[in-house]
């Protein structure tokens, strides 16, 4: 009993690190994938999606699931994932709009900061934020009812 602690701060500390990581980087390949696709067919009417974006698409997908994932690790990476990058910058922008384009200049790259503001004012990163948020919370609860 007495590694169990430690070895759950442990599993906490390295969960919350990774999710604080890999969430944005999910959610940057998420939405210049989606960038993508919406420049290809919107301006060419194209039969089919740009095949980048839609790999994109995919791999942040992937990825997102990966942050979830590390709540049976340890609820910490998704919950601290989420807030950090999803409902902060979601509920900052629902607040002050302003506030959440100028975050948006924080971006490398015109193309991504783009992505990014379409999930922003959109909702789609407050709404992704919370559901990290709800898996953390439910993966905390599933443990403890075990």
């Amino acid at each position: 009993m007495a590694g169990q602690p430690s070895s759950r701060a442990v599993a906490r500390v390295l969960s919350g690190l990774s999710g604080l990581v890999l969430t944005p980087i999910a959610i940057g390949v998420l939405a210049y994938g989606g960038y993508r696709q919406q420049a290809k067919v919107s301006a060419t009417f194209a039969e089919h999606g740009d095949s980048l974006g839609t790999t994109l698409l995919a791999i942040g997908a992937l990825l997102l699931i990966g942050v979830a994932v590390l709540g049976a690790w340890s609820s910490a990476g998704p919950i601290v994932g989420g807030v950090v990058w999803g409902v902060l910058p979601g509920v900052t922008t629902l607040v002050s709009p302003r506030t959440g384009y100028d975050l948006l200049r924080l971006l490398p790259g015109d193309e991504l900061a783009a992505g990014f503001a379409g999930w922003l004012v959109s909702g789609a990163l407050l709404g992704a934020g919370f559901l990290l948020v709800g898996t953390g919370l439910a993966t905390t609860m599933a443990r403890r009812r075990r």
